[in-house]
């Protein structure tokens, strides 16, 4: 059986993270912000589902695990699949208290977002393409 790197959280929430206080409103799509306050709900109503980063591929994504702390169902489902360091984390920048919150902040600006905003969006997008064409190239052969 193959032995998997457990999950873990980055250092710092990215900069485009929906749970940062910091980060300009309309990045993500209004499907993205929807899932935030699922994970305000009583435990037994949550999502079983972790919410991964969008920018480091493998990683969790930091301001949900500093928003909400311990207090999710996913981290709770198999422990053994995380880092110890993830029941710890502690944010280093503000992120919203709630999942909610975080919502009504991101979809504010969402039908005119400001040029900030549309910045963290466009590099999102070149990120996106750059992970796209690297994953549907062909490896080449050593000889």
């Amino acid at each position: 059986m193959k032995q998997t790197k457990p999950l873990t959280v980055a250092k710092v929430p990215c900069g485009s993270c929906p749970y940062r206080c910091d980060v300009p409103s309309g990045i993500w799509a209004l499907s993205e912000y929807a899932k935030l306050p699922h994970y305000d709900r009583p435990l037994i109503e949550q999502p079983w589902q972790v919410f991964m980063c969008h920018q480091h591929d493998g990683k969790l994504c930091a301001g949900w695990v500093a928003c909400h702390g311990d207090n999710l169902l996913a981290l709770r489902f198999a422990t053994e699949r995380f880092d110890p360091a993830v029941f710890s984390y502690a944010s280093p920048v503000p992120v919203f208290a709630t999942g909610a919150a975080a919502r009504e902040h991101g979809v504010r600006d969402y039908l005119n977002p400001g040029v900030p905003a549309r910045t963290i969006t466009a590099g999102l997008r070149k990120l996106q393409r750059k992970r796209r064409k690297q994953t549907t190239q062909p490896k080449r052969r050593r000889r």
